[in-house]
């Protein structure tokens, strides 16, 4: 349902929303390195987001990139949101344009029930909810 790119997003949000904590800035590398992804994506992907003020970065030897804590306490969803686009929970999981209520898909009313329970997950969970479980050892940001 969302995009690699996404999902990137989202664990490089929380693996900075761990290390924020204590007034860490993080570099691409580094973050790249922790969540086992290319240092080329993770860049593309942190540029759009700071953009968005999802998160902030700070320029220079001691720079680098890091979370507020207004901004660990906003919903993934604004992540999700800002890589996939306000439209991410309406898409048909068939990817047919013309999907809907009167002409549905196959698989319209199961896929549109969990697309609703994911959405819902998404603003619900903030991004510190998530760095809760990595820092307690319950959850993983790489295999």
């Amino acid at each position: 349902m969302i995009s690699q790119t996404c999902k990137i997003a989202i664990k490089a949000a929380i693996y900075l929303s761990v290390k924020s904590t204590t007034g860490y800035k993080a570099s691409i590398k580094e973050i790249a390195e922790h969540i086992n992804a290319s240092e080329h994506t993770v860049g593309k992907t942190l540029q759009t987001l700071v953009k968005h003020s999802i998160i902030n970065s700070l320029k220079g030897p001691t720079g680098g990139f890091y979370l507020s804590d207004e901004q660990q306490n906003q919903p993934i969803f604004n992540i999700v949101e800002t890589i996939e686009g306000k439209g991410i929970f309406k898409k048909c999981g068939l990817g047919l344009s013309k999907c809907s209520e009167t002409h549905p898909c196959p698989i319209h009313n199961e896929y549109k029930v969990a697309r609703e329970l994911i959405e819902q997950i998404f603003k619900e969970k903030k991004v510190k909810d998530l760095c809760t479980a990595v820092n307690n050892g319950m959850a993983f940001l790489m295999d």
